[in-house]
């Protein structure tokens, strides 16, 4: 019985010793290239909070993470229209605002946006959002298409004639379906959110027209490949493609990128902080969502990743040539082009992945 109770008191203070080791430590699985290393620097040093940081640069990478179960992570960012599916499968939990204080200063209009797919933004606030559109080698498209042609279209995407020209400089799709049907069916005069399977045939046999000339596909490889020259057209992430430029001009080699909104139509999209519902940390997860939403802080963010965010209180110390531009902050005319992107059911996210997978294999 002594020994007993010996080996009982041994494991209880082992547990409550790894209690107190997890108590500082908060896992965070976020986009690649998505905050600053001083930001993490600053909230360790103000809370004492361990940030253990992964990234991933899809969100079918992280929904896989997720719906496995016992991720282990305690903050994951996920696009909203993916986030809502996951809400239905039970992947998060309610945030609890009285633990984010931070949460007034988010623009209601933004959030009601997102709401579209988390009713009463129970369980995800915008982390970063931005706009689905073309990334571009200024100089390679003017030699090819002429100083006066217009780059804020899809023609240069979905034209095979477009594209044919562009062909040898490198054109780049964004290996994401959830992004490319959208700007096809924009492009197509079509209903950007449709989910009528043949919408979603008539957009494969278009964009497969112009599959021949597309380099690769991928979520990342393109930053560095406009910034560096090797590409001179990208289907991109708003803010992904403004790094590229921002990378170019500092490397100070001729290479000039730029981004453009097509006048058809693009996608607003929302990346959400959330919590998992087996968060092994939720308090941690609460004070790194709270710490985030600090004025100075999601500025700090914006400032360095090029993305807009939702956090009104921040704008005033977001850079004003960032704030200022319209390919990060668009105009309300441009805005009132965008859409938003919906959550495809079983049936539709089937057809979805067959048909893009012919697309992404060209057969």
């Amino acid at each position: 019985m002594q020994k007993n109770r010996f080996v009982m008191a041994a494991c209880a203070a082992i547990i409550a010793q790894a209690g107190a080791v997890q108590a500082d430590v908060v896992n965070v699985f976020n986009w690649s290239d998505y905050i600053t290393d001083e930001v993490l620097e600053r909230f360790t040093a103000e809370t004492g909070i361990t940030v253990n940081y992964d990234v991933f640069d899809s969100n079918d990478t992280l929904e896989a993470r997720l719906l496995a179960g016992s991720s282990g992570f305690d903050v994951v960012v996920p696009t909203a229209t993916f986030m809502q599916r996951q809400i239905a499968a039970g992947v998060y939990q309610p945030l609890n605002r009285d633990l984010i204080p931070n949460w007034a200063h988010m623009d209601a209009d933004l959030m009601a946006a997102a709401a579209s797919h988390d009713p009463g933004n129970e369980h995800g606030l915008i982390y970063m959002w931005g706009t689905t559109g073309i990334g571009y080698n200024i100089d390679m498209v003017a030699e090819r298409l002429g100083e006066d042609f217009e780059v804020d279209t899809w023609d240069m995407i979905f034209d095979p004639e477009v594209a044919a020209q562009l062909a040898d400089c490198g054109i780049t799709w964004l290996d994401s379906p959830t992004d490319m049907f959208p700007a096809a069916f924009a492009w197509m005069g079509k209903d950007p959110q449709s989910t009528d399977a043949a919408d979603f045939e008539a957009a494969t046999e278009m964009m497969m027209a112009a599959r021949p000339h597309v380099r690769y596909f991928h979520n990342s490889q393109y930053i560095s490949d406009l910034a560096n020259g090797e590409i001179c057209v990208a289907v991109g992430w708003s803010g992904d493609v403004l790094q590229a430029a921002e990378r170019a001009e500092e490397a100070d080699r001729g290479v000039n990128v730029w981004y453009a909104i097509p006048r058809e139509g693009a996608m607003q999209w929302f990346d959400m902080m959330s919590i998992p519902a087996d968060a092994p940390n939720p308090e941690n997860a609460h004070a790194f969502i709270n710490f985030i939403m600090e004025p100075e802080i999601t500025a700090m963010i914006t400032n360095y990743v090029w993305f807009p965010n939702a956090n009104a209180a921040s704008w005033e110390f977001v850079e004003e040539d960032i704030f200022t531009d319209p390919a990060i902050f668009p105009t309300e005319e441009v805005s009132e082009t965008l859409f938003t992107g919906v959550t495809y059911d079983t049936r539709t996210d089937r057809t979805v992945t067959r048909l893009w997978t012919r697309v992404r294999t060209g057969q």
